[in-house]
């Protein structure tokens, strides 16, 4: 995902939505974050610029750095964890998707969004398995308000890392985006469980606690 609209434009763009939503586990929505509020630039958890060297032990180093997360005792120290968790969601062994996810970041810095798209495509052909590439698509689908389809592959990114707080940031912000705020709330709260220091998520999670529960959390 850190990481960011109104509702559906049309009638089948609603009932894509609600297809795409319907088909999707309860435990996915319980846990999304959105950041933006309509019609506002878009913002989305993504990776920083610069990235701390990791270890080859990827499982075992993701472990150790979720929890090193939770118990880290300031925001800096939190910010350099979560870089290098983002480090390990980026490797892959592949050259051919890391080439591909380079001039595909390069084309969606450029808002060249077709080319991008394309090149997304490939990578997740070639390497199903990497989950970096579904996240970084479902991130070109929300900024061009396909939400349909950037939920299928948030699913995707979901269903292999469950605790990849950029893609839950992306589901919150579609929920919040359709008015659906008790599962954008839900889905916040699990998001802070992960990640402790999402930027604006607590705030997030005091005002939507008022709207859909009447209190102050």
């Amino acid at each position: 995902m850190a990481l960011r609209f109104p509702l559906a434009r049309n009638c089948l763009t609603a009932i894509l939505l609600t297809a795409v939503i319907t088909a999707l586990p309860i435990s996915a929505f319980a846990q999304d974050p959105r950041v933006m509020p309509p019609k506002q630039q878009k913002k989305l958890p993504e990776a920083p610029s610069k990235l701390p060297k990791v270890g080859a032990d990827r499982n075992r180093g993701l472990d150790f750095l979720f929890g090193a997360l939770k118990a880290a005792p300031d925001e800096a120290s939190a910010k350099h964890v979560e870089a290098r968790i983002w480090a390990l969601w980026l490797q892959t062994p592949s050259d051919t998707a890391a080439l591909l996810m380079m001039r595909a970041k390069t084309a969606m810095d450029a808002q060249q969004t077709d080319v991008a798209l394309k090149l997304l495509d490939a990578v997740v052909k070639l390497r199903p398995d990497y989950v970096e590439g579904w996240n970084r698509r479902a991130t070109l689908y929300y900024l061009k308000n396909d939400y349909a389809h950037s939920l299928q592959d948030i699913e995707q990114v979901l269903v292999r890392e469950p605790r990849h707080f950029g893609a839950l940031a992306g589901l919150g912000m579609i929920m919040q985006d359709l008015g659906d705020e008790k599962r954008a709330l839900d889905a916040f709260r699990k998001a802070l469980a992960i990640n402790p220091h999402l930027d604006k998520v607590p705030e997030l999670v005091k005002s939507l606690s008022e709207k859909v529960e009447g209190r102050d959390i």
